[in-house]
This record gives C-alpha cells, structure tokens and sequence, in this order.
C-alpha cells in the first residue's frame, strides 16, 4: 500500500485519533498506521464483546481516557504532541441517546469543547478535523440534500448534540483558533450511514442483521421504508484523511464545515439495503416489526457538490460493492475468524486507483 497517498501528507507525521477503540476509528487507525503515520488514540475501552480495534491488534499507543475527562484529554494531548487530530470520540447511537441523554450530550459537546480546549493550549498542534454527523441538518424531510450551510438543528438528543458540537467548533474557530500566531486549522466533516465490517454497534441495520443470523433468528426492521445516505466507511475515510492533507498543508480556505456523502443513487431506502445484502448472503433473514419506536428522520440525504468541487473527492464504491465487501467481511470472520481489512483497504486503493481519484499517487 503505497504510503505516497495524500501527497505523502502523513508518512512521519504524529496523529492523535480521538474514538480510536470505535468502528470508524479503528478502521481509520489501520489506514493512518498504512500510511506510515505515528498515531496514537484516546478513547473509552471499546464495548463489551467482539470489536473491531481488538481484532486489528495495531501497535499504536493506547490511551483509555474519557473525553470528558478534560484533566486526562490534555495530558495525553500534550504528552503526545500530534501534528494533526481526528476527533472522532462520542456516543453515536440514536436509539441509546434517549436511553441517557446526559451521557450523549456530555460526551458529544463537552468532549468535543474538552479535546479543542487541549488543542488550543498545545503548541505541535497544526490541524484538527472534527467528524460530526449527517443529522445536524434540522431535518424537513426534503427529497434533496442537504448543504454545508443549512440550518443546523436535531430532534433526538444524538443529532442536537452532534449540531450542537458544529457550534463548539465554529466558535472555537473563530475565537480561538484563528487568533495564534501559528493559526490552528479546525475543519469539521458530516459523513452519512457509513457502513463496513467490523461493526457491532447496537441498533444498527447490518450489525443487528449479522447477529441475528448467527442467533438464527429473523431481524425485526423497525422502518424499511427509511431512506438514508449509506456509504463503505472508507469512502468517508479518504474524505476526512483528503480535508486533514489540505489543513497540513496550511491551505486556511478547507478551515470549514464538509458533507462527505456517497452517490444521489445510493440513497436507498432500508428494505432496498436488506435487498441488496441478500444477494451477498442469502442465509440473511428479516421481517416487518410492528413494536413502537422512537422518532427517527426518515428522509435525510447529503449534497456533497462542496467537497467534490473543491477538493475533488469522490466516493469509489458505490453501494453494492460496499455491501459486498461488508457481507463478506461479516462472513469471513464468521467463517474462522479471520480479519480482512487489510485486504479490503488494499482492495479499495487498488479500486481508487481505477477511479483515477484525486489523493490516489
């Protein structure tokens, strides 16, 4: 894997990854350790049972703070001394934001102000990507997508929280981080349902289908007729990674808010990805479930026009080759245990490569 990528923005370059122990920042971890950054992460020990960060057994250094913590977020920051960080830390999940509000508002905020806080009184520090979410957009169910300057908002504690993390980060911008002698770069990047293998995050459409599968058991779909942005987790990777590369270089124009979102047509709705997953592995299972449940959006796309413009970025596998990698991910490790990841980020350069996509060298 060639570790000229990005420009050879990373190779020797000191990384902090905040949510490193997740499913984004692991797999985010693997492709930085590729490129021959030295990283580190900052993250809560990942969930009870497999996941994806333990599997990888990536030789990083591993540090198991809350970003809460702000004491604990600054030492490791300044005990570090990256070059860039990707903050990637929160409580993501719907479903468990109504279960404990608090906890997704502490942790999505004030984590968020706690790791910018750190940042702003750390000199090494050059670029900071902030990764928030699709659902900060105050959602009005339209058929198009949403743009970078659209009203932010969010009726589930997950998605106000998140929006309300965009504002921690435009103040910091301006108020804080603009005002050094050697500005500091903060963007923030707004990716859509990312999909891939190594995810088992609960209340999550293909996580709950692979379990339900090994359980033999038929999944009960809450809202098929959702539609959502999905992508492969690396293609919204290679935006976040392409964002940092611009910010190292000290290009303050990229210092802005990024929809990193797949292809108009693979907004799908939920029954076509169950659909489309079961050519993959037939043996997947599924029915209507009729038990109440919270509110969720159930239209929400991304306009990406902005980052396909000016940072020419492109998504390179379009929805039915990620669900093909995702299922077959699941069913390798299934199978014997095996970790394709590796082979499948190999796999995806050898195929951005085809593409003739920009940060491909």
């Amino acid at each position: 894997m060639g570790v000229t990528d990005f420009s050879g923005a990373y190779r020797g370059r000191r990384v902090l990854v905040t949510g490193h122990t997740g499913f984004k920042g692991s797999w985010l971890a693997l492709w930085l350790t590729e490129l021959g950054a030295t990283v580190a992460g900052l993250s809560l020990p990942p969930e009870p049972g497999p996941n994806h960060w333990d599997l990888l057994a990536l030789d990083i250094a591993d540090n198991r703070y809350d970003v809460r913590d702000f004491s604990a977020v600054l030492r490791c920051v300044q005990d570090f001394q990256p070059e860039i960080v990707f903050h990637l830390a929160a409580q993501p999940l719907v479903r468990r934001s109504y279960r404990d509000p608090l906890e997704t508002w502490s942790s999505n905020v004030m984590g968020t102000a706690n790791v910018l806080e750190a940042c702003r009184k750390t000199d090494s520090i050059q670029a900071v990507v902030v990764i928030t979410t699709d659902k900060v957009y105050r959602n009005n169910e339209w058929p198009w997508g949403y743009r970078e300057e659209d009203r932010l908002g969010g009726h589930d504690p997950y998605a106000a929280s998140k929006a309300a993390a965009e504002i921690v980060v435009d103040s910091y911008r301006k108020a804080f981080f603009a005002e050094r002698a050697a500005p500091i770069l903060l963007a923030s990047a707004r990716a859509g349902n990312v999909i891939a293998g190594g995810d088992w995050s609960e209340d999550r459409l293909i996580p709950d289908l692979v379990r339900a599968l090994h359980a033999a058991q038929s999944l009960e779909i809450r809202s098929p007729a959702s539609t959502r942005p999905w992508q492969h987790v690396l293609d919204c990777l290679s935006g976040y990674l392409q964002l940092g590369q611009r910010l190292l270089q000290g290009e303050e124009c990229f210092a802005e808010a990024w929809n990193f979102g797949p292809a108009e047509s693979d907004n799908r709705s939920v029954a076509d990805i169950l659909s489309l997953m079961q050519k993959s592995w037939p043996e997947l299972v599924w029915r209507h479930g009729t038990s109440a449940a919270v509110h969720e959006a159930r239209l929400l796309y991304l306009d990406s026009a902005k980052a396909r413009s000016a940072l020419a970025w492109h998504p390179v596998w379009p929805l039915e080759t990620a669900l093909h990698h995702t299922a077959d991910w699941y069913r390798t490790h299934g199978r014997d245990g095996s970790v394709i990841s590796r082979q499948q980020l190999a796999a995806y350069i050898v195929d951005a490569k085809a593409a003739a996509v920009s940060w491909v060298n």
